[in-house]
């Protein structure tokens, strides 16, 4: 229904929603288990029987190739192989996993009852990298959960160091009821050190951030316009695969090989990525591309003949 309607992009949206199993009687197999990424644990009984995530994923990505699939919010343990190879096999499944990590420090992880290591955890971004090469990464941290001291701290900086994010939420910690640290852990922390904490882990992630995007300029994405720039009627703005936004000029797209109709939200874009920072790219529109279309790097003749003939307009500010 919504690709009749023209949708370009779907989110499928769920707690640990990479969690999925449809147990419905017609597609009920009841011989298989469930499958963790390797090295993790769950305190919850295994389930057998159902279709998987990865069924789902690949059901949903056939139903029209020119709509990207995004999902979230996922569960680490539930990352394996054969999620990832799907991901990376289908044009229209974004390359982008959101993989919250919540802390650095292997003690804390235990006490959050998270059912991996640092250690685990590490292996497992390793083996996306493997399988995704050009995977984006996005993370959610707490900083001052219970027990939690300034070595558990600066081990979470050094993992966010050491994964490069290229989005992270990131919360100072705040106990809500009917919780296992509700009723089990101490709320120890004092406000003004979770605050303090909270900050460095952004500021880190900024700095992170900042480098990884900075690696994509020069690059052609393929982007998907959401409509006007919030801070400017005169520029479009839209998102790449890696769901990171990208703002391009309305007078570029007037000097690229656009047609005479408008350019408008929900048509996919090339740009030539020129500029960026931690949270924005600023590029220069290319030409209209589908999905299905050519790849990335068949466009490199049309990227050589534009900088040639709008040379004189190029926009480089932020």
């Amino acid at each position: 229904m919504l690709s009749d309607q023209g949708v370009k992009e779907v989110t499928l949206l769920g707690q640990n929603v990479n969690s999925y199993r449809d147990t419905s009687e017609e597609q009920f197999c009841g011989s298989e288990q469930t499958k963790l990424s390797r090295g993790f644990n769950t305190i919850y009984r295994t389930k057998q029987g159902g279709l998987r995530f990865s069924d789902l994923l690949d059901r949903v990505s056939r139903v029209d190739l020119d709509m990207r699939i995004r999902f979230t919010s996922p569960h680490p343990k539930d990352f394996p192989d054969e999620v990832l190879h799907l991901i990376a096999e289908r044009r229209n499944i974004c390359q982008h996993i959101h993989l919250p990590a919540q802390s650095g420090s292997s003690k804390v992880l235990q006490a959050m009852r998270r059912g991996y290591t640092r250690e685990t955890y590490l292996d497992l971004v390793r083996n996306i990298r493997r399988i995704i090469p050009d995977v984006s990464l996005s993370s959610d941290f707490i900083s001052g959960f219970c027990g939690e001291t300034e070595d558990d701290h600066q081990q979470t900086l050094s993992l966010i160091r050491e994964v490069g994010y290229n989005v992270g939420f990131l919360f100072a910690y705040s106990m809500r009821k009917k919780t296992h640290a509700f009723h089990r852990l101490q709320d120890d922390v004092p406000p003004q050190v979770k605050q303090r904490r909270v900050e460095e882990c952004i500021n880190v992630f900024r700095e992170e951030a900042s480098r990884i995007n900075a690696a994509l300029i020069g690059s052609t994405q393929l982007v998907l316009i959401e409509g006007e720039s919030k801070r400017s009627a005169e520029d479009l703005c839209g998102r790449t695969d890696g769901n990171i936004k990208v703002i391009f000029s309305k007078e570029d797209v007037q000097h690229a090989a656009f047609s005479s109709a408008p350019i408008s939200a929900g048509q996919y874009v090339l740009v030539k990525i020129l500029s960026a920072n931690s949270q924005t790219l600023r590029g220069r529109a290319l030409s209209p591309s589908t999905l299905r279309g050519q790849r990335y790097t068949e466009t490199l003749h049309i990227d050589q003949q534009v900088d040639v003939a709008s040379e004189n307009t190029t926009r480089m500010d932020m």
